[in-house]
């Protein structure tokens, strides 16, 4: 009995601080690719995954130049995916991050090393505590000029950085699908919420330690 307590009470943990672990019957709704936000015609967009979105929207967020942050799904070839279903892990999709950014604020190359300077790029498939295809590292890339930039970050992090070889896939931008109204903007809607105290506000927090001259005045 006190074993099966114990499994209970680390499967309770597990889910508690898992990203995917929280459920709500909105999931059956699909994602869609038009954005409420409304961008401005020298607004410029990127596309970034890198584990749980409400870890990363919030990061992107946070930084001077960026205009808005929007959650969602690409990679894959599924058709107007779901949570619910990309958290199966047989979509293709991952959790992505669509950053509207003003370039004459913020370089694309500057976005580039935030994604790689907030999360472990050498991580397979996940960003602890979140495991699976959905939570892979990806950098989209739209031009042959944003896929360069892309790689020259890649090779110097590999040379300078890291000793494991860096697991970030670079890939063809396609199509994003926006997230479920309640993913958006999901760490300061619900700063009590299990997982954000856990995991996305250290995670926020370790991030603008590291990149405090990037900040925007004001809180995200």
């Amino acid at each position: 009995m006190k074993i099966l307590k114990g499994v209970l009470v680390v499967f309770g943990f597990v889910v508690l601080v898992s990203c995917f672990g929280f459920a709500d019957k909105k999931d059956s709704k699909k994602g869609t690719a038009t954005h409420e936000f409304v961008p401005r015609e020298s607004t410029q967009v990127a596309y970034f995954a890198s584990g749980c979105f409400w870890c990363v929207e919030a990061i992107f967020e946070s930084l001077t130049g960026v205009e808005e942050a929007v959650s969602g799904y690409a990679g894959g070839e599924t058709l107007n995916p779901t949570y619910k279903k990309i958290g199966t892990g047989k979509t293709g999709h991952a959790e992505t991050v669509a950053v509207y950014y003003n370039p004459k604020k913020v370089s694309f190359e500057t976005l580039v090393t935030v994604f790689f300077g907030s999360h472990d790029p050498t991580t397979v498939n996940g960003q602890d505590p979140d495991y699976g295809t959905q939570y892979r590292s990806i950098a989209f890339y739209k031009t042959a000029k944003e896929k360069k930039i892309i790689e020259e970050v890649i090779n110097s992090l590999s040379k300078t950085v890291y000793k494991s070889k860096i697991a970030t896939e670079v890939t063809a931008f396609t199509k994003f699908y926006k997230a479920e109204d309640y993913h958006q903007d999901f760490e300061r809607k619900n700063p009590n919420q299990g997982y954000v105290k856990a995991v996305s506000v250290p995670r926020l927090n370790k991030f603008k330690k590291k990149f405090p001259g990037l900040l925007k005045s004001e809180k995200h």
